[in-house]
């Protein structure tokens, strides 16, 4: 397809929309009026024969072929725009809105102590980081780049892993010595042991209880009353010393240097969690992205 200046005017305004969500905010970022936003899709639409936007009078979305296009096009967008302002400049400047989709446990205890810093390092970078428990669409929800726990779901984006960390059974001393230390996993399935679930935000069901060792896995199925969904609340009601649960040494690492939770079936000390970065495309990643990235990078080596 030979592009001319109304297909390329046609894709900024394509990714304005995403950006900001609707119509009305792209033609206010591009200071276009709403129809001349509506007429920039409707020549790009009839110019690639597809249909970018499913529209209501309350949401705006792309359609299947419209995440297809955007994907392609949004990293060479945003090359584009980072050579026209680092022109002249002998550099490529990391400059404009970055939106980031990140796993709240990772904001809160890996990024938030350190974004402070990252920024002053990048004064003309905006960024946006929205904490959410799943992944969702990246491309139609307008994320340059996702941070996510959790192994990979099949899809379009490229992954790329960050770092592995340890899966534990913990609990606090006042419940071991009221419960007893289990010493091998089927123990937790008697009647002695309160275990708190976990919901995986993947696939909607509780975490199975894994052990491994020595390339083995042994699953357990404990009872419990319990199941949560916040990493926040998991810690609290261990730190109650209601039950044991099973978390990731990311989270939990001060405590377990306190004291105040313990490591138990530490015979079993294989189990791993992945920590991963997304993108949408396989071209060289915008250098905004590639600051963030290098920045994540540098807090887990």
């Amino acid at each position: 397809m030979a592009f001319d200046e109304k297909v390329v005017n046609g894709m900024r305004v394509l990714a304005a929309i995403v950006d900001g969500g609707s119509f009305v905010r792209a033609g206010e970022a591009l200071d276009m009026s709403q129809s001349g936003v509506s007429r920039a899709i409707a020549r790009l639409e009839a110019r690639l024969n597809i249909r970018l936007f499913d529209r209501t009078t309350r949401k705006v979305s792309l359609t299947d072929e419209g995440r297809r296009f955007y994907a392609q096009i949004g990293p060479l967008l945003a090359g584009l725009e980072e050579a026209v302002a680092s022109a002249g400049e002998g550099a490529v400047v990391v400059r404009g809105r970055l939106r980031v989709n990140v796993d709240p446990l990772c904001a809160r205890l890996l990024l938030g102590p350190k974004l402070g810093g990252f920024l002053k390092r990048y004064p003309q970078l905006d960024l946006d980081l929205v904490a959410r428990d799943h992944l969702g669409d990246m491309v139609g929800d307008g994320f340059d780049l996702a941070i996510r726990l959790g192994q990979p779901q099949s899809s379009s984006l490229i992954a790329r892993k960050l770092l592995d960390t340890r899966v534990l059974t913990v609990a606090t001393p006042a419940y071991l010595r009221k419960h007893g230390t289990p010493k091998k996993p089927a123990e937790l399935e008697g009647p002695e042991h309160v275990c708190i679930h976990f919901r995986n935000p993947a696939t909607g069901r509780p975490f199975d209880w894994e052990f491994h060792r020595g390339g083995k896995t042994t699953i357990v199925n404990p009872g419990g009353q319990l199941t949560l969904n916040d990493a926040g609340t998991m810690e609290s009601v261990l730190m109650s010393g209601y039950g044991l649960a099973q978390v990731i040494d990311l989270a939990v690492a001060p405590l377990l240097r306190s004291g105040a939770l313990v490591p138990v079936l530490t015979a079993w000390p294989d189990e791993r969690f992945p920590l991963y970065a997304y993108y949408p495309s396989r071209h060289h990643p915008a250098a905004k992205t590639l600051a963030f990235l290098d920045f994540v990078t540098s807090l887990v080596e």
